[in-house]
């Protein structure tokens, strides 16, 4: 039987993708690397992931580029299209990594202790 892959979403330089990708490997989990900066962002997959996980979870608004926005754009996000919209043209604002496990479960963040592997 041939083990199913799953598919870790971020940028390669993000301190939090790398400890997930580490903590992958050391589990021994094979995984692909999605690189938001080189491939963009997936619409059908963040529309998934708004969906399972909600837009308040996945828009991080603790980082860098969150804090960058002038007042008016961060105002203007409020619901999830909203978020889905600014996500797509800034996906440094989606909370990293993202990951599709197998059985179907989406994770966001560095969260070990509440990953399903």
């Amino acid at each position: 039987m041939q083990k199913t892959t799953l598919t870790v979403y971020g940028i390669p330089n993000c301190d939090s993708v790398k400890k997930a990708r580490v903590w992958l490997t050391e589990q021994g989990l094979n995984y692909t690397f999605h690189d938001f900066k080189k491939q963009g962002v997936p619409e059908p997959e963040l529309d998934q992931w708004l969906k399972a996980c909600g837009w308040e979870v996945v828009l991080n608004r603790k980082g860098t580029t969150w804090r960058k926005l002038d007042e008016a754009t961060q105002a203007g996000v409020t619901n999830a299209a909203t978020a889905k919209a600014l996500m797509l043209t800034q996906s440094s604002v989606i909370k990293r990594p993202v990951i599709a496990w197998p059985s179907g479960k989406t994770t966001v963040g560095f969260a070990p202790d509440q990953w399903p592997a």
